[in-house]
C-alpha cells in the first residue's frame, strides 16, 4: 500500500538515487558500526546503510511506517518520539561488546530530520554528545547555514554558538527540492557534526542563558541587553558590550560562561 506523506510529521521522502548515494558516501558506514537513523521513512537511505553495516537501529514515530520497517530482518525499530529517546541507552544497547572492551560506547547518528522540529532535535542530541561519534543530518539549508556560520554574518546566532561549542561542523552536500516526494518549498543540505575532543567545560544552561540574552535584540549593542544582564549578575570582569551579539566569537561567549560560574 502506498504511504501518503503526513504533514503533521513533516514527511518529505528522499527519492533521488544519486543524492542518496552521495549521502551514503559522506557517511561512509562500515560493517559492524553502531548506527541509529532518525526518521527512516520509506527506507530510501536505510537500505543502503544496512547493506553496508549489517544491522541498523531506526527511530520512527509514524506507526504505519514503523510496522513496515519491522518486516526488515536487519533493523531494530524504535517506535518513538525522538525527543524522548535516551541515546545513551541506545548506545549501550548497540555497542555492548565495544563498551565491555573500552568502557566508551559510541554511536553514529544519521537522518533526514523533520524540518518542523529539527532545532529541538539538535538540542536534544546535545545532551548525549558524550556517547556519539558523529552525526550526519539532512536539514533545511538555511538551518545548516546558521549552524556553521562565522561571526559578523547575518546567519550567526544562538544556534551557531551553542553547536560550535561542542561540534566541528561542515556543510557537505546541497540537496534540491526535487530530490523529495513531495518536494519541500526550501532547499536542503547535509551537515556533518563531529563532537570536539576537548570542549570548554561550560555549564550548558549558563551558556544558553547568556546567548539567549545576547541575541534577544541582535540589532542593538550588547550594552542594552547582555550588559544590563551582566550587571544584574554582579559580573565584575571585562567584556566589551559596545558590540552587537553577532560580532562576538564563540570562544568569548565560552569564556564569559566560565567566568560566571
Amino acid at each position: 500500500m502506498k504511504h501518503i506523506p503526513r504533514k503533521r510529521f513533516g514527511q518529505h521522502f528522499l527519492t533521488d538515487a544519486a543524492i542518496i548515494e552521495a549521502i551514503v558516501r559522506e557517511i561512509a558506514p562500515k560493517p559492524g558500526q553502531a548506527m541509529v537513523e532518525i526518521g527512516p521513512g520509506l527506507a530510501a537511505l536505510t537500505q543502503p546503510l544496512v547493506e553496508r553495516l549489517g544491522q541498523l537501529t531506526v527511530i520512527e514515530l509514524d506507526r504505519d511506517l514503523a510496522q513496515r520497517l519491522r518486516a526488515h530482518g536487519q533493523l531494530t525499530v524504535l517506535e518513538a518520539d525522538v525527543l524522548k529517546v535516551d541515546f545513551a541507552l541506545v548506545a549501550q544497547a548497540q555497542t555492548a561488546i565495544e563498551a565491555i572492551a573500552n568502557g566508551k560506547p559510541r554511536l553514529r547518528v544519521v537522518g533526514n530530520l523533520p524540518y518542523n522540529i529539527s532545532t529541538p532535535i539538535l538540542f536534544h542530541l546535545l545532551g548525549f554528545v558524550d556517547v556519539i561519534e558523529d552525526q550526519h543530518f539532512m536539514l533545511q539549508k538555511e538551518v545548516v547555514e546558521r549552524m556553521v556560520a562565522r561571526p559578523a554574518t547575518s546567519d550567526y546566532g544562538r544556534l551557531s554558538v551553542m553547536l560550535q561549542w561542542r561540534y566541528a561542523m561542515e556543510n557537505v552536500l546541497l540537496v534540491p527540492p526535487q530530490s523529495f516526494e513531495p518536494p519541500p518549498r526550501v532547499d536542503s543540505a547535509v551537515v556533518r557534526m563531529v563532537p570536539l575532543q576537548s570542549p570548554a567545560p561550560v555549564d550548558v544552561k549558563r551558556l544558553s542563558e547568556i546567548v539567549q540574552v545576547a541575541f534577544s535584540q541582535r540589532r542593538k549593542l550588547l550594552r542594552h541587553t547582555l550588559g544590563r544582564w551582566l550587571q544584574e549578575q554582579g559580573f565584575a570582569g571585562q567584556f566589551d558590550v559596545q558590540r552587537r551579539a553577532e560580532e562576538v566569537p564563540v570562544n568569548e561567549y565560552l569564556d564569559l560562561a566560565l567566568a560566571l560560574v
